[in-house]
């Protein structure tokens, strides 16, 4: 009888993970794809966009990323770069594209201020267009991104616009941990629920981000959410609560990012991410305890069925192993990354938990994170 409810557990608790394991898959199917424009971008003449890149330190990808803005297809269009007393000839890659780059002096932080939204807010004060856009330094638009971008906006009324990347991932690391972070962002977030008018869903991608420049001043810009390292998504939910249209899509043809060139960028950009700024004890341990009981939990369950000899739990056990890196490499692949490194999803299991660790001793201890130079303290 003991053993029949051993199997019985390990049946029903099977059945759980490969739930939890399916929710990334039906979300990814569910994403929206835009490939470029479609058609016309709305009536009347095109108005005027004005990206915004804030630059700190950023002199490897700056100038790629502002060839890229000033190829675009869409011709209404003005570059605005913030630059944040770097020290590396930022400053120069932008000058030297003037004058259709326009340079900007990021004044000294201010005290309760993150500084990406520092630089944004300087950016969007000095910015003439109808519409605005974010774009991180180090991505790369195909030249019909913002073409496309405005068009959605137009055509479905969106006051929000933002598009997914695809990840270029040089190296073991990146290749072993970068596809997962995908999936943790698709799963926490629910991405593609955003675009349900009546889905409480909300998150957006601060690479490649366009807003109304009147529904940015109605929520109160970046002024408003000036101390959240996680400034994307915290827009993205002021937009979402004071009704506005949202839109959300995979675009890996028309926008690339490198995320982080060294170990040590990532793990300090990857802890931001994990860290927030508001820090939540609950939050960290259930995350942690999620991630041992769905990812690395189950696979012990073969070496269980065939230490005990039981044919049904090892079964349950084997079909674990097939779902579980079976998915993760097709996962990895469907965001262009090569399908071996999805067999190393335990090693990015495990670097995500000494994340987990490290935020929720730095919030214990009331340890800042750094990151570009600048440290955040974790509060309640």
């Amino acid at each position: 009888m003991l053993a029949l409810l051993w199997t019985l557990f390990f049946v029903v608790y099977a059945v759980l993970v490969l739930f939890v394991q399916g929710i990334p898959i039906y979300l990814a199917y569910q994403m929206p794809h835009p490939k470029g424009p479609r058609g016309p971008a709305g009536p009347g003449p095109a108005p005027l966009v004005s990206v915004v890149v804030p630059a700190r330190n950023e002199n490897l990808d700056l100038g790629a990323c502002l060839d890229a803005l000033l190829a675009q297809t869409y011709d209404a269009l003005e570059i605005l770069v913030v630059d944040g007393g770097s020290t590396d000839g930022t400053r120069d890659v932008a000058a030297a594209r003037a004058p259709r780059v326009r340079l900007l002096d990021e004044p000294p932080l201010p005290p309760g201020w993150v500084g990406k939204s520092w630089a944004l807010n300087v950016g969007a004060r000095a910015a003439q267009g109808e519409f605005l856009l974010f774009v991180d330094a180090d991505v790369r638009p195909a030249p019909s991104a913002v073409e496309t971008a405005v068009e959605w906006a137009r055509t479905d009324g969106a006051d929000l616009v933002t598009f997914a990347s695809r990840i270029e991932m040089v190296g073991v690391w990146e290749n072993i941990v970068l596809p997962f972070y995908v999936q943790m962002v698709l799963t926490y977030f629910r991405t593609p629920r955003v675009n349900r008018p009546n889905s409480r869903a909300a998150m957006a991608n601060g690479q490649f981000l366009l807003v109304r420049r009147a529904a940015y001043d109605e929520v109160g810009g970046h002024e408003a959410i000036r101390n959240r390292v996680l400034e994307d998504v915290a827009l993205a939910q002021r937009f979402r609560l004071a009704g506005k249209t949202l839109r959300v899509g995979w675009t890996p043809e028309l926008v690339t990012t490198r995320m982080y060139r060294t170990s040590r960028e990532m793990y300090e950009g990857l802890l931001k991410t994990v860290s927030g700024v508001r820090f939540s004890a609950a939050r960290q341990v259930a995350f942690a305890v999620g991630l041992l009981s769905f990812y690395w939990l189950p696979l012990a369950v073969l070496p269980v069925g065939l230490w005990t000899g039981s044919i049904w739990v090892a079964g349950v056990g084997a079909v674990l192993w097939v779902a579980l890196f079976g998915k993760h490499v097709a996962l990895t692949r469907a965001v262009r990354g090569s399908g071996a490194y999805g067999l190393l999803f335990p090693v990015a299991v495990g670097y995500y938990l000494v994340l987990v660790i490290d935020a929720l001793g730095r919030g214990l201890r009331g340890r800042p994170v750094e990151w570009k130079g600048r440290s955040y303290r974790l509060t309640e």
